[in-house]
């Protein structure tokens, strides 16, 4: 019974593609089944050979990312990695959005790969220490711009307009006859309000408009 992990190989560089395949074909319990070199090959040989795990080149012609997408959606058995030279954050982002279990940079060694490949193959998740390291700060950067930033930041003057009326404990009929508008306009000005808020009703909308208005 053969219990060898089946892999593909997919990069545009012959030379480099074919050292990653023998580091593995020569590691006991792998087998290179399938080499590509873009993203239309990658896909074809996924579907067609059902392969363990894919090794994915990110800038390979067509798109890495694009054909990990595709295989991710047609064949979700198969485990996708990136190889690849890219440490751009966008680029580790889409990749894992697009259903990548690992991501690996080219310079790592050829033991260091295996080990990563039989953990991925495993079930286990892997993105190079460095760029993990620095996606959770910008994680966390993110966040806490989301802590501080002013709620009412996102609204037009005429939004704001509205929210003052609210705040004054205004009715929308009542906020539309001051400012000329009709009350079903007051009322869809007041739906986009409540979203840009993150609040459910117009109480909650007002109690913050009054913490913010009595600050001025």
């Amino acid at each position: 019974m053969d219990n060898k992990i089946s892999m593909v190989l997919a990069d545009d560089h012959p030379l480099f593609r074919e050292g990653v395949a023998r580091t593995l074909a020569a590691e006991d319990g792998f087998e290179v089944i399938g080499q590509a070199s873009n993203a239309d090959e990658a896909v074809g040989l996924a579907k067609n050979l059902l392969p363990d795990l894919i090794l994915l080149d990110i800038s390979m012609p067509g798109s890495g990312i694009e054909a990990a997408r595709q295989i991710s959606l047609s064949c979700p058995v198969i485990k996708i990695i990136m190889l690849t030279v890219s440490e751009q954050d966008d680029d580790v982002i889409a990749a894992l959005q697009m259903g990548a279990r690992g991501y690996i940079l080219k310079g790592v060694g050829g033991k260091e790969l295996i080990k990563i490949v039989r953990s991925v193959y495993q079930g286990e998740s892997y993105v190079s220490p460095d760029l993990a390291a620095r996606l959770l700060v910008e994680m966390r950067t993110t966040e806490v711009t989301a802590v501080v930033r002013d709620p009412l930041s996102d609204l037009t003057a005429r939004e704001e307009q509205i929210l003052k009326g609210v705040s004054r404990g205004l009715s929308n009929k009542q906020i539309g006859n001051e400012l000329n508008l009709q009350e079903k306009t007051i009322k869809h000005y007041m739906t986009n309000i409540l979203q840009k808020l993150h609040v459910r009703n117009r109480v909650q909308a007002a109690l913050i408009a009054k913490e913010r208005f009595l600050q001025q």
